[in-house]
């Protein structure tokens, strides 16, 4: 299983003061620092996914749980809430280019609440794809405080590659046009680059 390095500067301190404990003698005092650092490393687990559901499919860009589906301001609204358990590694829908990002600095309210795709930090994608326009939003959470994109505007992303993580626990909108079929319900559990959220309609 893939670590991402953005998992260092957490574990690594954690596992040092571990290791020098316990060749201190101190083996209970560090259960703690190593079961955290263990932890940190398994938040920044990034598995490889591999979709085969139909091409037409919007593929879900978040593990997790789905919170919301809705239909607002003329679009397919679909949320899902990841907690610290999930694996946050966030991934592309649909193949696409990157036409905007638009960072919005905000409160840190819980992930799952209706308000925080209003009032959280925040990072917006507009996705130009050959069917119609995408835009995914990443919402920092309650623990959540920096969002980590992997990518820039002009990018060219194929379908279920890593765009950006979450820093321990968030949640990640996708609006997509009103026309597409929806495929899931909320409280279903979902995979990130694997799960199919929506149909897009004819060609």
């Amino acid at each position: 299983m893939r670590i991402r390095e953005e998992a260092l500067p957490f574990a690594v301190p954690l596992l040092v003061l571990a290791a020098a404990l316990v060749a201190l003698g101190q083996v209970w005092p560090a259960l703690p620092p190593a079961a955290l650092g263990l932890f940190v490393c398994a938040f920044f687990r990034d598995p490889e996914r591999v979709s085969t559901v139909d091409p037409r499919a919007l593929l879900c860009p978040a593990d997790g749980r789905v919170c919301q589906v809705a239909r607002e301001g003329g679009r397919t609204k679909i949320s899902v809430f990841m907690s610290l358990f999930d694996v946050h590694v966030n991934r592309s829908p649909e193949a696409c280019t990157v036409s905007e990002m638009t960072y919005n600095r905000g409160r840190f309210l819980a992930a799952w609440s209706d308000k925080a795709s209003l009032d959280n930090e925040q990072l917006r994608y507009r996705l130009a794809t050959p069917r119609g326009e995408l835009e995914l939003v990443q919402i920092a959470g309650l623990v959540a405080r920096r969002i980590v994109p992997f990518v820039a505007v002009g990018a060219v992303l194929g379908r279920g590659e890593r765009f950006g993580l979450i820093r321990f626990g968030s949640r990640v909108d996708l609006y997509a046009p009103e026309g597409v079929e929806v495929l899931v319900r909320v409280g279903q559990r979902v995979r990130a680059g694997a799960t199919p959220l929506a149909l897009w309609g004819a060609p």
